[in-house]
């Protein structure tokens, strides 16, 4: 593979990078590979997730939406659950954190049996975070300072990846707000900064906090 394709897979991205470094590829380019991978497995095998989770309607408070079996016996809404997305990283990872809307505000505390919150029983701790890319931020750093072809197109990817899961979401949901600096917004606030000392301290600006 003398160069990639236009819109490479996984298998496309390692086996070229494996090419460019002639085999030596640096460990967090493994990891992070690998994270995404498994972020992919929700699409491809239907891993289980709070992601997963999060589309079964079962879970749903079908009262409030007017949920209803149709001929084929699935169940549909006449009104979407509301949510709110938010992208988070912090020194290393990614991740992805939803919130219910009830009554107009986006609630981060258990609710159980609530008659106006869209899902029967909301536990922050074990659903509010959908997904997470282990080490990507880590990586993008790297990527910035000493990267190649095959790092970039793995960011992307991943930028590509998160988005396809969230246009995935907007169909079965109503998405208020999604706040948080996206993968590729967080790649231009690097190219922003002008030291690394600004890099490093990056992630303590993204998360609401003013320099």
């Amino acid at each position: 593979m003398n160069k990639l394709l236009e819109h490479p897979t996984l298998k496309d991205i390692n086996a070229y990078k494996k090419k460019v470094t002639w085999g030596d590829v640096p460990e967090i380019f493994h990891m992070t590979h690998g994270s995404i991978s498994e972020l992919d497995g929700i699409l491809s095998h239907g891993f289980d997730s709070a992601y997963k989770s999060l589309l079964n309607r079962n879970h749903w408070n079908l009262e409030l939406l007017k949920g209803f079996q149709d001929e084929n016996g699935a169940i549909q809404v006449r009104h979407k659950p509301k949510i709110s997305l938010k992208h988070c990283f912090d020194e290393q990872n990614y991740e992805i954190h939803c919130y219910p809307i009830v009554q107009g505000e986006e609630l981060d505390i258990a609710l159980r049996k609530d008659p106006l919150c869209p899902f029967e029983n909301w536990q922050p701790e074990s659903m509010k975070m959908l997904f997470r890319i282990n080490n990507i931020a880590s990586f993008i750093l790297f990527a910035y300072k000493s990267g190649d072809a095959a790092d970039l197109a793995l960011i992307k990817y991943a930028h590509n990846l998160v988005d396809k899961l969230i246009n995935i979401l907007s169909e079965s949901f109503e998405i208020i707000d999604i706040s948080g600096y996206s993968i590729t917004e967080f790649c231009q606030e690097i190219n922003r900064r002008t030291n690394l000392k600004e890099m490093v301290n990056l992630n303590y600006n993204l998360n609401g906090h003013t320099e």
